[in-house]
Order: structure tokens, then sequence, then C-alpha cells
């Protein structure tokens, strides 16, 4: 939901009656000037002018110089100390460091600064924010993958560096020089990723702040001024101060008790031309320049996590999450880089080619990638990966920071949501229409007017009078209701929620340790503090059903507004000089804000009652590096703009590519009147999501499916139920995010690693290992799409089966009337369906199964795969599970255990039982050999038995590939079978 304009100190009467006028009158575009760009955030403009004049000087040489004597190495860790020179008469502070080398060939470097680290500053206005640099964060993001490698082994040393060896083979290297200090890290001999290389690392460290001494004059001195230079610390020449001690935006004004202490380096991708990752942006999946130039951004991406509601596109400003992951790709290679900090933080893009050999001309000169890292505040700690493919960089962060959460089943189906419906009747009448009209879905979402005057927890006694009633209805269906529950909380009397929020002190701090109160939708509010465990422990108690009066099991919940969004605090969020648990300033947490809220959550719905042990399903809006854990996320207000729904693709696979990938955009835009076309194809992209919601302002009109009319509902309504047909997939898709850290959708170079045509290709995906290729229409009017072909292997229309003329690294011409998605099948792949149309997920949770194989090129093969639990439980964390592996070879299809697992010796829970009785209840065979042609029945064997199962030949004809169909095939979906024609 849209953020506010600010508020100054009004009554509430006033506050309420702003409330109201920003309803009445709808935004029209995102305020740009109520958020920084570089030159207004103090410590991005000094460290972009610290790069501006090492880069022109000719005899730049950065201060930071690794003390040899210092250094260590044990155990696949090398410790040392820092020392950066502060001035001309070569003073100097302590930086220790520490390069871990790991297990997964993954390698850490942090650096921290001694003075800080030991508490040995002073902080400023009598300040009870903690001393140290931020050092929590791993505590919050990382769950795995430190374990050190004891393998890692010093290669060679003399007085200017040293090499050590690490990783699977030994094939990676870190070159760490002491003077200046860099490391490189390369991969079987070449260069990878360099660190420090332009000598851009800086860490502001603490200085006590000197103040001016105010001589008295003589008279006739006053015009005359007298300097004398300080004998203690001050800044190098020509850096700018002003921003150093205190830094105002608007009318808000951040104290800086601990003064200015960004960290900041330059990381150089060698001989990469392309970056991806660090969501979440409204721009390409290829990351643009930063520094300006034809077609380039002038801004440097931005992360920090702001209610920046009705977003521009094509830009590099900040949006409601961030993910400070980076990977870069050319053919055939791939790297990345993992920034631990939850800080503000901004990221410079440059590209150029390779200067540095002469020889290097023309085209065997390589494109190198320079980003230079910018926080305010916390540790220096990143990760490097070196790959070499994409799946080794996403599933080695997975293993760092986790994976995604096996979702609820339903979670994965449709939900219908707006702001607002307005009563328990509404909701009940938009289930019904949704039936009468035969429209599939699986939720349907309240917005903050459900609450007794937007108290959460809590139901508008005259339009919800009857939510238990309104629950009912939908379980009878077995649907399910979301409801919203915001971080703030309305500060009011005779209100539990607020009074013991306030009482335990459970809430965040303003800077002189009283409890922060803000704006927010309730008028004046309080924030959970959900950094702090007594406050997440007593969240958890407010959610129980005995608690949160008129929730049942099908309720759930919607985490919006938790960037924190304030709407009347700077950049309508928090203050940096807040206080949350710990002692930690909220600037050194901002990013980790949403997550830590989103957690609280997610653990209160696990159990709401004794005995209950259930997967949450919880909707965020903020996010950071391990939110995937906890549950899905949406791309914000975006516009009912035919630009929002093409921005929609590249937003949501760079969340899946970040490790992000329950994700998706408003379906129809959340601002605006999306026209009937629009609607209508973001519906059948939206099908795609892997996070599948339609929303809408309040102010919009609505536009729930079966009010679209003819020919729009039936097409709606197809795409809808493309997704439900195809919904075993998406779940096996899901799962191996889950497993591994893979995307859900995925973009070419990810899938076709080796093709360098793939690399800026952000419009069309591959759905899970489905061998699925979506391509979208996102263009008004457009009635055919081009389609980029990354291989040799034949593809085949999903709706026709025609065989499309394809060539390998070029794009074909696909028909896209508005009544057709362009979906194509690559060959050599099986993927499941269920066809039967039903109401929602839990009515097909006992269907049978329809398998289809798209035969390879060779005419001979094809596998895929699909995995299935209760969608419910923890029970598959115990075994209760099918995931069944499919093959095709020659005339043969066969089922087994994906795992190879010994099945007869896992004890059957109910669910397993019922699933007996699920089977395989036809196989489509689309390239069907021509052996087939002359098959009227083929055989099945399976458990001990055999049986004949009539089988439908089609031959080829005008372009569409023979096919055939084995009907009721009969075989138990969790059992081992054979088919042989």
């Amino acid at each position: 939901m849209l953020g506010s304009g600010k508020l100054s100190s009004l009554g509430t009467g006033t506050a309420l009656l702003c409330f109201l006028s920003a309803l009445i009158t709808p935004a029209v575009a995102v305020k740009e000037h109520d958020f920084k760009k570089c030159d207004q955030s103090g410590f991005c403009k000094r460290n972009r002018a610290f790069a501006d004049n090492a880069l022109q000087s000719n005899s730049w040489q950065s201060p930071y110089n690794l003390l040899p004597e210092t250094k260590s190495f044990k155990d696949g860790q090398l410790q040392a100390t820092i020392l950066k020179t502060i001035n001309a008469n070569g003073d100097a502070v302590k930086l220790p460091i520490t390069v871990s080398f790991l297990e997964s060939g993954t390698a850490r470097v942090t650096i921290d600064e001694e003075k800080r680290q030991k508490g040995e500053i002073e902080l400023r206005h009598d300040s009870k924010a903690r001393k140290e640099r931020y050092n929590e964060a791993e505590q919050w993001v990382i769950v795995g993958g430190l374990t050190l490698d004891k393998g890692a082994k010093v290669a060679s040393e003399d007085k200017k560096q040293i090499t050590v060896q690490y990783g699977p083979s030994s094939k990676f290297e870190a070159v760490i020089k002491f003077s200046p200090f860099s490391i490189d890290f390369k991969r079987d001999g070449a260069s990878q990723i360099k660190f420090n290389d332009r000598g851009l690392l800086n860490m502001e460290h603490w200085r006590p702040k000197i103040e001016p001494k105010q001589e008295e004059k003589k008279e006739g001195e006053e015009g005359e001024e007298k300097k004398e230079e300080e004998k203690k610390e001050e800044a190098p020449k020509g850096e700018d101060e002003s921003t150093w001690w205190e830094e105002t935006f608007g009318s808000n004004t951040d104290s800086k008790p601990r003064g200015p202490e960004s960290v900041a380096l330059d990381i150089e991708f060698v001989g990469y031309e392309h970056v991806f990752g660090i969501p979440s942006h409204a721009g390409p999946l290829s990351l643009k320049q930063t520094r300006g130039g034809e077609g380039n951004y002038q801004e440097p991406y931005r992360m920090y996590n702001a209610d920046v509601f009705e977003y521009i596109l094509d830009s590099p400003m900040t949006l409601y999450g961030s993910i400070p992951f980076m990977q870069a790709h050319r053919k055939d290679s791939s790297v990345g880089v993992f920034w631990l900090n939850a800080a503000e933080t901004w990221v410079d893009i440059t590209k150029g080619k390779d200067s540095k050999n002469p020889l290097a001309l023309g085209a065997f000169s390589k494109t190198t990638t320079t980003t230079h890292w910018i926080s305010e505040s916390g540790l220096l700690d990143v990760f490097v990966f070196l790959g070499p493919r994409p799946q080794d960089i996403t599933s080695k962060y997975a293993e760092l920071t986790g994976t995604s959460a096996m979702p609820q089943e339903f979670s994965i189906g449709y939900h219908q949501c707006r702001w607002n419906y307005v009563s328990d009747e509404d909701v009940k009448d938009v289930d019904r229409k949704m039936d009468k009209f035969k429209i599939p879905y699986d939720v349907i979402w309240l917005d903050i007017e459900y609450t007794d005057e937007k108290k959460y927890f809590t139901w508008d006694s005259h339009t919800f009078p009857d939510p238990v009633g309104m629950g009912k209805h939908l379980d009878a269906h077995g649907r399910k209701l979301v409801t919203i529950i915001d971080p703030h909380i309305k500060n009011v009397d005779n209100y539990h929620v607020s009074s013991e929020l306030k009482s335990k002190d459970h809430a965040v701090h303003n800077k002189e340790g009283s409890i922060f109160e803000g704006w927010c939708w309730p008028g004046s509010s309080n924030w959970i503090d959900a950094f702090s465990p007594a406050a997440r422990e007593w969240w958890a108690s407010l959610f129980k059903y005995s608690a949160f009066k008129g929730t049942l099991e099908n309720t759930w919940v919607w985490n919006d507004m938790n960037e924190p969004s304030v709407f009347n605090g700077p950049e309508t969020t928090m203050p940096k000089d807040n206080l949350h648990h710990g002692g930690w300033e909220h600037r050194d947490v901002h990013n980790l804000n949403g997550m830590t809220f989103h957690n609280a959550t997610h653990h209160a719905l696990k159990s709401r009652k004794p005995g209950e042990l259930r997967r949450p399903f919880v909707l965020t809006r903020a996010f950071f590096a391990g939110s995937q854990r906890v549950g899905a996320m949406w791309t914000g207000d975006n516009q009912a703009a035919w630009d929002h729904l093409e921005a929609s693709i590249p937003m949501v696979l760079s969340q899946g590519i970040a490790g992000y990938p329950f994700s998706g955009a408003d379906v129809g835009g959340f601002f605006g009147n999306p026209d009937k076309e629009l609607l209508t194809r973001w519906y059948q992209a939206g099908a795609f999501y892997p996070f599948f919601r339609g929303h809408a302002h309040i102010d919009a009109r609505r536009r729930e499916p079966y009010l679209a009319g003819e020919p729009y509902t039936p097409i709606i309504t197809a795409a809808l139920r493309l997704r439900y047909a195809l919904l075993p997939s998406w779940y096996t898709a899901f799962y191996q995010a889950h497993a591994d850290g893979s995307p859900i959708i995925k973009p070419m170079f990810y899938t076709h690693p080796g093709e360098e045509g793939g690399l800026e290709i952000d419009d069309q995906f591959f759905v899970g290992n489905t061998g699925l290729l979506a391509r979208p229409v996102t263009k008004e009017g457009q009635n055919s799409v081009d389609i980029w072909i990354p291989d040799d292997e034949v593809y085949y229309d999903y709706f026709t089966y025609n065989i499309i003329p394809t060539t390998k690294g070029k794009k074909v011409t696909l028909d896209a009337p508005l009544d057709k998605i362009p979906l194509l099948m690559q060959g050599g792949h099986i993927f499941a369906r269920r066809d039967r149309p039903r109401r929602s997920s839990a009515l097909m949770k006992w269907d049978d199964y329809t398998l289809v194989v798209a035969v390879s090129k060779d005419g001979k093969s094809a596998e895929g795969d699909l995995y299935v639990d209760d969608g419910d439980s923890f029970d598959f964390e115990k075994g209760q599970y099918i995931h069944r592996k499919f093959v095709m070879e020659g005339s043969t299809i066969s089922s087994v255990d994906a795992e190879g697992r010994d099945t007869k010796g896992i004890k059957e829970g109910e669910w397993m039982k019922k699933m007996r009785g699920v089977s395989v209840d036809k196989i489509i065979v689309v390239g069907a050999p021509a052996s087939w042609s002359n098959k009227k029945e083929v055989s099945v064997e399976s458990e001990g038995k055999s049986w004949s199962v009539e089988v439908e030949y089609s031959p080829a004809a005008k372009g569409r590939a023979a096919f055939a169909v084995v009907k009721k095939v009969g075989a138990s979906i969790g059992a081992d079978w054979k088919i042989v024609a």
C-alpha cells in the first residue's frame, strides 16, 4: 500500500484530515525530492568525491597497508592488521582484517576498526548508542556455510604479497598484496575479482570533533581572519566535513553521535561486461552504468528500503527491499560478491576496456566492470564466489543465507486482493461470483480497512461483524483469507496492543531512549522492535487464535509498511539515530528492519494453538538477504501502465537470481485503472510470476476478473486455469528452489551460460526445470512477439504442438493474439499437470496427474521430475513426500524415486497413505516417435503387476508434431512404473 506525504507535528484532527485528503486525491508520481540523491547523502557524496580525486590523480596511492608482521594463517583463515595513514605526519589507525576461506569455496573478507571495536571512542550528545561498528548482521542473515577450509594453504609468500590456494582442487587463489593493500581473486590462474585495485577502499575512522577556537578579537581586527593549524588530527585537505557531525534533509536532522563512519571499496569484475542483482530496482536485469553517458544513469544504485509509492521506471532509485548480492556473467563464466551490510548503501558501476594490457586490442580486448560499494556504517564484510557456473553462485549464496521456505501449496495459486473489500458480505460476494464464472482462486485479502480504526488484531464491528462466518464460508471451498498486519501500532488509550507494547518496552526508541512516536495510517503510532527476542515472543502471542478473535486456521498474514514507513520521518522512514534492542542505531540495521518484522510474524504463525505446527504464509514488502527463508515478497506500489507490466518481468527475474524467487508484481497495477487489454495481458504474464496476486488501490475501479466481460473474462480465466493446471510443476520448481537456491523462473544466461546472446535478455524465461519457455506480451496492441532461442533443441507450441522453426541464437516470431500466451515446450523435458478444472488448489489435492513428454530433437529421449507433499505441514522434513524422476528412453517411459530412496522403507503417514489412490491418468507424448504410429495399446508395469492401456496416436500434420496420448495409465503417482510401447 502507498505511503503518504510528510506530516508535521499536527493535532490528531488535522492529521486525520490530511490522511483523508491523501485518500481523496491520488498521487500522480513518486516525489523524487522526498528521497535523497547521492550528493544529498553525505557519506555517498564524500566517497564519490574520494573516488574522483583518486582516479583523476596520476600519483594516487591508497593509504591502506597490511602489516606483514601482524599476519597469521591457520586452518583456512588469515588474520592481520591494516594501517590506514590519516595525515602527512604518518599517523595511522588500526583496522583488523580477517580473510576466511570456506569449505564451500567461498572466501570472506572482513575489516573492522580497532578503536570502535574496543569501545575506545566518545559519543556525542550523551548518546546511548553502541560504540562498535554493527557486527550482528551475520546473526540475522547467515545460517550456514561458514566452516573453514582447513585444506587451504599458502602457495607462496614474499615481502610484497601472500598467495593462498583454496576451493575445489585448489583451483581458486587469493593474492593478497600488502602495500597498498589489495586482493586479487583468481580461478585457474586467471583474475576474476579484484578488491581495491583502484585504491578506493575507505573506512572513515573515528575522530573527535574539534570545535574551532573562538578567540576574542581586538579592536580593529574584526575583519582579519586568524587561522592556526591544529596539532591534532584533521580532515585531509579538500575533504568535506559538513556532514560529518550532523546532516539535515528536509525538516529532519540526524545527530550522528559517532561521527563519520562509512565504509567503501572498489570491486572489479575482470573481463565481465554484464553484472546483475542488487534488487530491488525498476530497471533492466543487466545493470547499467551509473556515471553518466548515453543510456546510462547519473546516480548510483541505492539500497535503502523505503516507501516509494508509484515508483518511476528505468531508475537506480531505491525501492522497498535490498539484497546486496551482485553477480557477473560472461560466456561460460560466472562470479559474484555478497556485501553483508544492512546500512544505507550505494553502488556505482562503470565499464571499460582493459587498458593495462597494450596488446589487448580490438576484438580481443575485454570489458571489465568496476563497482564502487559505499555503506554508511558497519563492518566491511564481503563474500566472494568464483563460480564458474551461475548455479554455483546461487547455491553457494544459498548455503550462506538459506533457501526459500517450502510454501503452503495454496500460496502458489491465485490471490485476489484490493484496498479494500469493504465488508464480510463483500468478501463472500466476490467469492460467490468467482465460482459463478468458474474462475479459480485460492486466497482473498483484506487491507487495513477491516480493522477497528486502524488498530491491528481487531475487526470493524460494523463492516466485519462476523469474521468467523466469513472464514468458514471461504474454508468450505478450500479458500484462505489474508489480513494485513503492519509494524506501526496505533498510539491510543484503551487498546491493549498499544498499552502492552509500551508497558513491556517492546517498541523502538528515539535517540534520547524514550519510545519513538511517529505517524502512519493510524495517526500517532509506535513501532515494534522486532530485533528484541522478548518483543518477538510477545508478538507471537497476539496471533494465537484465542487472542486474535475472528481468525481461523485458514487465516494468514500480510506485512506491509515494514521498511519501516513513517509518514513524518526523513525520506518517509525512521530517523537514523533511533535506537533498537542492544543499543544499535537504526542507521546500522535499517535494511534488516523489514526482515526482522517478517521473521517475527513468520514464527508467530507456525503454532497458534497447542499441538499445531504448520508452514506459515506471510507476504512482505521490505526485505533483505535471508528474507527468502520466511515468506514471499512483491514489488510494491506499481501503476496500471504497460511499461510497469514490462518492467515487472526483469524485476521478478532479478529477485530470483538474488536468492529470493517467491516474488511477483501486483497484477493490473496498484495505482490507476488498466484498460481491458492491459488487464488481460497482465493476467497472462502474472500466471508466470511465482507469487500471483491481483491488487488495486482504494481509488481504483473494481476489477475482479468476472467484471471484464466478453471476450476478456474468458481469456483471463484461461490464463488462471493454465496456472492451476501447471501447479504440480510450479510446486516442483518451488521445491527445487528450496533444495538448492535456484530461481523459479530462470533467465537465459542462467539456463544457457554458454550463449553470450542471452546475457541481456530479460523479457522471457524458463519455468523451473520444465522446459517451458514463456515470453509474455507486454506492449499495447501487440499481436506477435519475438522469442530468442538459446539452443539447437526442438521447440513445440504448448497449446497446438506445432513445431516452431527455430535457429540457435536467433529470434523467432510467434503469433500472439489477445487470447494466446506465447509459451513453448523445449524438447527433452517431462512435466506434470492436473487437468481437471477446480475452484481452488485444495480441491485438486487428490486429483490424478497428466504427464506431458516433449520429446527431444533426436526423437528418443526426455526427462523431468515431480515433487509432492501435503502442502501444509513440516512432515516433508521427515520423509513424507513423493519425488519422482520420469525418463523416456526410446520406446520406454519410466518413473523412479528421484533421490534413489527405498520408498518401501518409509513409514507412511496419513497423507502418503491417501496418495496411494492418486494415479497417473494420462501421458501426452509430443513429438511421438514414428514407432508409436501403429500402436493401439502399451504395457504398464508397476508394483509387480502389468496391464495394457489404450494409446491414441495422431500423425504429424501441417507443422504440428505427431503426438500420442496414453490413456488411463492407472499407475500410482508415488510408485515405480514403466510403460513399454
